[in-house]
Parts: C-alpha cells; sequence; structure tokens
C-alpha cells in the first residue's frame, strides 16, 4: 500500500496563502488515486486555533476511514498551557493518530515530546531548516518516532537536509518524509546513507501533486522491496506503534464529515473511496 504521509486539509482563517486559508482534497484525491496512493494522513492548515483544525481533520477522517489517517496539530508556544489536553482529545475523542508541529509556529518543545512519548504517537515536526537541536529529540526521547519534513526544510537549504541526513541515518528514532524535496542529490544522498528504511513519502498535498513527488521515490532505483518500505512500509508501522482505544463514538458521523467536507470546498463521494485499482476510471466529481 502507498501512503502519502504529509497531506493538509481543513480550512484556516489567516488568508495570507493557501497554507493558511484553505486546502481543498477533491483534485488531490483524484491526483492520489491516479498516481495509486492508497492512504493518506491528513493535517490541518495554519491557523488561530488548532483545536478546530484537529476536530475538522477528524470529521474529514470519519467521512472516509479508508481513505485517510489525521493527525493533530498544536501550536507548540500558543497552546503550551493545554498540549496535553489537546493530545487527549485527539486521541480519546478525535481517533487522531499523531501529532505535527511546525517551526513556524514555535520551536517544539518537552510538553509536546512527552504527550507523544504517553500516547506512542509518531511526530511530523516541520524545523523550519533549524536543525541545530534536533539530536536532543532522539536524546531525550529515544521512544518517540519524529519525522521531520521536507528532510528538514521547505526552503531548499542544503545544509540543513544535510544534517538532517546525519542525524537520520545515526538515530534509531528519527526519520525524514521526502515532500517537497527539490535538490534530488540530497534526496539520493539520503537514500543511499540513512537506507529505505528512514525515509517515508509525502507529497505535501493538496498543494504539491502527489504523482510528481512519488516518481522521485522511482526515480531513485530502489528495489521493490525498497520502494515498498518508503513508499507506505515504513509509515504503515509507526501508525502500527500507536495504541489508542476506540474514539468516543460521534452521533450523525457522515453528516458531520459531509458538513466539514462543504465548508473547506471539497466533496467526499463515494468515487473517493474507490479501490488503487480503479485509478483508471472518471476521477471523482
Amino acid at each position: 500500500m502507498i501512503v502519502d504521509f504529509h497531506v493538509h486539509a481543513g480550512q484556516g482563517d489567516g488568508m495570507t496563502g493557501p497554507w493558511d486559508t484553505t486546502a481543498p482534497l477533491a483534485d488531490y484525491v483524484r491526483r492520489a488515486r491516479q498516481a495509486g496512493i492508497a492512504h493518506s494522513v491528513l493535517l490541518p492548515v495554519f491557523q488561530s486555533d488548532y483545536l478546530r483544525g484537529n476536530r475538522d481533520v477528524a470529521a474529514l477522517v470519519r467521512a472516509d476511514p479508508g481513505r485517510f489517517t489525521g493527525f493533530a496539530m498544536v501550536h507548540a508556544e500558543r497552546d503550551r498551557h493545554r498540549v496535553h489536553r489537546m493530545i487527549e482529545e485527539a486521541v480519546l475523542r478525535l481517533g487522531l493518530r499523531g501529532i505535527k508541529v511546525h517551526r513556524h509556529d514555535a520551536p517544539i518543545h518537552r510538553q509536546v515530546c512527552d504527550a507523544a512519548r504517553h500516547w506512542r504517537l509518531p511526530v511530523l515536526y516541520d524545523p523550519g531548516g533549524e536543525t541545530g537541536a534536533l539530536r536532543l529529540l532522539a536524546q531525550t526521547h529515544p521512544e518517540v518516532a519524529f519525522v521531520f519534513a521536507h528532510l528538514g526544510s521547505f526552503a531548499d537549504d542544503w545544509a540543513a537536509q544535510r544534517q538532517v541526513v546525519d542525524l537520520v541515518a545515526h538515530y534509531p528514532n528519527l526519520f525524514a518524509d521526502t515532500s517537497g524535496v527539490r535538490r534530488f542529490d540530497v534526496l539520493e544522498e539520503a537514500f543511499r546513507r540513512a537506507g529505505p528504511g528512514k525515509l517515508l513519502f509525502g507529497s505535501d498535498g493538496p498543494w504539491l501533486h502527489p504523482g510528481l513527488e512519488l516518481a522521485k521515490l522511482r526515480a531513485l532505483r530502489p528495489t521493490p522491496e525498497a520502494f515498498a518500505r518508503m513508499a507506505g512500509g515504513n509509515a504503515l508501522r509507526l501508525l502500527a506503534r500507536v495504541a489508542l482505544p476506540p474514539p468516543t463514538p460521534i452521533r450523525n458521523n457522515a453528516r458531520i464529515g459531509q458538513r466539514i467536507s462543504q465548508r473547506i470546498g471539497q466533496r467526499i463521494t463515494p468515487t473517493a473511496r474507490a479501490a488503487p485499482a480503479a485509478a483508471t476510471a472518471a476521477p471523482a466529481a
């Protein structure tokens, strides 16, 4: 199974760009199906209240659990006093299965890492090129799996990405996703030095094309076994470590999911639930 570990969804309130305004999924789902991507991890977009964003993502997951898994996002500084309460709700009530933190909001800190350790959740952290202190995550919380988005920098910071390659190659609980990595030689170095067991396919959808991002993995010319690990096996292994109780039942799940989907400007239809084998069929409306 091919799993996209990095997809944004929902509606923000910033209105400075797509990243904090809206991330509709209809086109993404169509492109992912055409590329053979069977499952995607959804993350909230930037916004002033991640509690709301997490609930919106959970509603999308409930509308199509075969296609989506959701992660909770926290603002490391603004949410410092309520991190544990937010993650408890995310796990027990919303059924979310990981934590997303972005350096654009604030640097990751101990409360986030402690919550991840308590609930055995993977953490997708975008350090925004600030990689100097990342080794502390491996040293203080070796039980937590940390995945660094974009090999550490979406801004094409070659030095930061090479430092992340060093880290994921050395520490067993550090990983990186491949989304938005433009310097292919750095991706090749990560594949060669860290190995396929430390890289997770991600697209940064819906804004980057998942098929094009997946083509980068194939361009590495991995063995079928190595491709399977990077394209989905590693993600499934990290998600399988999560020991979650079933989320608290919420009445009218389908109706809630439909209302949230309409609000963010995308439709969840039965076509979107089709198996990857149906990739040649007409795309979802």
